[in-house]
């Protein structure tokens, strides 16, 4: 298997809905480390490293988003995987 890290960011009404705990719980399901945060001008952005296949789930989920959420954009930029994380948390 091989390990990769997406830098994500996802627009819409994403805020305000669950999204950063929805995050986690897929991330954790899913087994990868990184981290969550709101940006201020209404993204959330996700750091997220681990398997290939397990990274590719959760953006799918991050798609969709938990209900009351309405996702319009998910932009992902590939990265080197570096090892950073040891779990998955919101960043302040």
């Amino acid at each position: 298997m091989s390990k990769t890290r997406a830098h994500i960011f996802i627009s819409g009404f994403v805020q305000g809905v669950g999204f950063r705990f929805f995050t986690i719980l897929q991330a954790r399901k899913f087994g990868i480390s990184g981290f969550v945060k709101n940006l201020r001008d209404g993204r959330v952005e996700v750091v997220t490293e681990g398997e290939s296949k397990d990274v590719k789930a959760l953006i799918r989920c991050l798609r969709e988003g938990p209900p009351g959420a309405n996702v319009t954009g998910v932009d992902v930029d590939w990265e080197k995987y570096e090892g950073d994380f040891s779990d998955f948390a919101v960043e302040f």
